[in-house]
């Protein structure tokens, strides 16, 4: 019955469906979009190689965000503490030219000394201060080859080499270079520890804080910085989710209550015959409620079909981005539409139960 009732009127049922799958979709893509560039950036963080990060006092740890406040002399002081191997300072810049990005200024030896070097795809290191180096997601999204001329802060740089992803930036010039583009003459914004035993890191920290001078510069394990990059730790990221997942359920709660208010109106004699058949209130809700709950499971079914089909669309068309849609989500995705569906119908359901099988028959 349930079944027939939904296929006796396939127009409405179709837009319900359409509506709960909407609702699925948006909540997995662009919460899975939000994660997905999130975990991209602090798998990129965890690929530099380093076992200890030092910021600027007051710095955000958003990498990127910190400008360039500190002294490069900073590393020598770095580079004498009980434990330190290498001391590679970075200097970074956000670029909004197309797309937001962060360029990073580097000491290309030392910097490879963190992880053990960059793999290099295509091409080769630094030839001269306008060369730069491409990960290889940048080199697909632009069909940009070795040779090829790019813009990097209004100034024109020739790629050097293409490089396998997951070495922090996805762009990457001299770090003299990058520092006279800003004005920032020995001076940097991060510096990334390379340690004798990254067991050593808890230990370094606590000398960093203990150098006269130092005591007010951020410097953390880099096991710490990178369990901090959650969607919690982010500024307004935890409420552009949660503004996503309200706007879905508000999306769903309609188009179900419209739904079923209606198809209740317009099954008023249906009702009554049930209801004079012996039928309790009980049944009648869960009549409704069943119809309700199987429209929203074929609306979350078609709706992770759609969101998975444009995850795939996305990383063709935008290989820069990252969507993550997990197991996790998916269940959280699921629970909410049904939750959503079944509080839309509730009212229709108890109206529908309250009908007086007398009235209802003499409906019409």
């Amino acid at each position: 019955m349930i079944v027939g009732n939904l296929v006796h009127r396939p127009i409405r049922s179709l837009i319900s469906i359409v509506a709960v799958a909407l609702e699925v979709t948006l909540i997995l893509l662009i919460v899975g979009l939000s994660l997905g560039i999130l975990n991209d950036n602090r798998q990129r963080q965890a690929g530099i190689g380093a076992d200890v990060i030092v910021l600027p006092p007051g710095s955000s740890f958003i990498v990127g965000l910190t400008g360039a406040p500190m002294p490069i002399k900073v590393g020598s002081v770095l580079a004498k503490l009980p434990h330190v191997e290498v001391v590679a300072p970075v200097i970074t810049q956000i670029s909004t030219a197309g797309s937001l990005e962060v360029i990073a200024g580097i000491d290309l030896q030392r910097y490879e000394s963190l992880s053990g070097g960059f793999h290099y795809l295509k091409g080769g290191p630094f030839q001269g201060p306008n060369d730069a180096l491409v990960d290889e997601l940048f080199a697909q999204s632009k069909h940009a080859k070795v040779g090829d001329t790019i813009e990097i802060l209004n100034n024109n740089f020739r790629i050097a080499g293409i490089v396998a992803q997951g070495k922090g930036a996805r762009k990457f010039v001299p770090i003299s270079t990058l520092q006279d583009l800003l004005g920032a003459k020995d001076k940097a914004s991060i510096f990334y520890l390379k340690l004798d035993s990254p067991a050593s890191a808890d230990a370094v920290v606590n000398e960093i804080k203990n150098v006269p001078g130092m005591e007010r510069y951020v410097a953390t394990s880099m096991a710490t910085y990178l369990s901090m990059m959650t969607p919690n730790n982010y500024p307004g990221l935890r409420s552009f989710i949660n503004v996503v997942i309200g706007i879905s359920v508000v999306i769903g709660f309609i188009v179900i209550f419209q739904a079923m208010y209606t198809a209740v109106m317009e099954r008023t004699r249906e009702i009554g015959i049930l209801k004079s058949m012996g039928a309790s209130k009980l049944y009648i809700v869960n009549v409704v409620l069943r119809e309700t709950v199987l429209l929203a499971l074929c609306g979350i079914v078609l709706g992770i079909l759609v969101s998975l089909g444009g995850r795939a669309a996305l990383v063709q068309r935008l290989p820069l981005l990252r969507v993550v849609v997990t197991g996790e989500w998916i269940l959280k995705a699921t629970a909410i539409a049904i939750i959503g569906a079944i509080a839309g119908a509730l009212y229709p359901a108890f109206k529908a139960a309250q009908k007086d099988p007398i009235d209802a028959l003499a409906y019409e």
